[in-house]
């Protein structure tokens, strides 16, 4: 019998095609009474395929005893005890560097389109309002003051494209990155001082929320905030607070605290622009994705080391 995969939640069904004619798959998400369906396969399961927001717990982890590889469907590893994974012999991998482009796209779409109402203008032409109702101004995006909180691969293909907007940029990361011509910044508070646009690229494997009130504050009452990360790390109570109250200018949201509950005060905000966290949610990105995810599979069952292993 072919080796067994415990799909966490849904994939493409291109990817979902291959597994089955590869593997024993074993579809988690389908079932009601998910307890019980794990007690009838959990000591077959040498693998797991999931998605980087959702990853999978250690209480699950400790439910597979034969398990050896958890294939992320997206780069975050974030929701993964990577401690736990090295301690088992276990391989944890992502599907890096094929997803920068469209993360990094849809985090200066989010910023164009919260400066320039770009939601606000379809909804008013789609309610037949043109020609009969007042449209506020708008703001530009070229020229803004950029800041980066997290200088990695998202990070650098950010700044490359908001430099193409004549943006000034300014980043924060752990260290100084002598290769970039942008302005460093140790400071968080500093940055979104000195920043019209706050673009979160930071990875979240810490947890911690970085974004405070204090910071939201900082970025002021014509900042926008832009957060294609994970919503941990801004205080989502604090963030509503600060639009409500006019102390903050606008946020575009690719992510959230509690996904896919989001909260509903942020629903009829023209400032604000919501996404359903599908910064990497075109097909040929999630196909590519589908391909490094069968890649470290074929690898791992082939006596091989997968070739995007985070752990071992």
């Amino acid at each position: 019998m072919p080796p067994a995969v415990l799909l966490i939640s849904p994939v493409l069904p291109e990817l979902d095609r291959q597994l089955a004619e590869r593997y024993t798959v074993h579809r988690l998400y389908q079932h009601a009474d998910q307890n019980a369906y794990l007690n009838q396969h959990q000591h077959s399961i040498v693998a797991v395929v999931t998605g980087g927001a959702l990853g999978i717990s250690t209480a699950l982890m400790e439910r597979l005893p034969a398990l050896k590889i958890v294939t992320i469907n997206g780069i975050g590893t974030d929701a993964v005890d990577l401690g736990y994974a090295r301690r088992h012999g276990i391989h944890v991998t992502t599907t890096p560097d094929v997803l920068t482009a469209d993360v990094a796209d849809l985090g200066i779409g989010l910023a164009i389109a919260t400066l320039r109402g770009l939601c606000t203008g379809d909804r008013y032409v789609r309610a037949g309002d043109w020609g009969s109702k007042p449209l506020a101004l708008a703001n530009k995006f070229s020229g803004k003051r950029v800041g980066i909180v997290g200088f990695g691969r998202v990070g650098r293909a950010i700044a490359q494209r908001a430099a193409a907007f004549d943006c000034p940029i300014s980043y924060v990361d752990r260290r100084e990155h002598a290769d970039v011509p942008y302005r460093y910044v140790s400071d968080l508070l500093q940055l979104a001082r000195d920043s019209d646009v706050l673009v979160l690229a930071a990875s979240a494997n810490d947890g911690k929320v970085i974004v405070t009130s204090e910071v939201l504050d900082a970025l002021g009452p014509q900042g926008v905030l832009i957060n294609i990360a994970r919503g941990k790390l801004v205080d989502e109570q604090a963030l509503v607070l600060a639009l409500q109250e006019k102390r903050l200018g606008g946020a575009g949201l690719d992510v959230f605290v509690d996904e896919p509950r989001v909260p509903a005060a942020l629903w009829t905000m023209e400032n604000v622009v919501l996404q359903p966290h599908r910064a990497s949610a075109t097909e040929e990105t999630r196909r590519d994705m589908g391909q490094i995810v069968l890649d470290n599979l074929a690898a791992y069952f082939a006596g091989q080391r997968p070739p995007t292993s985070v752990t071992i």
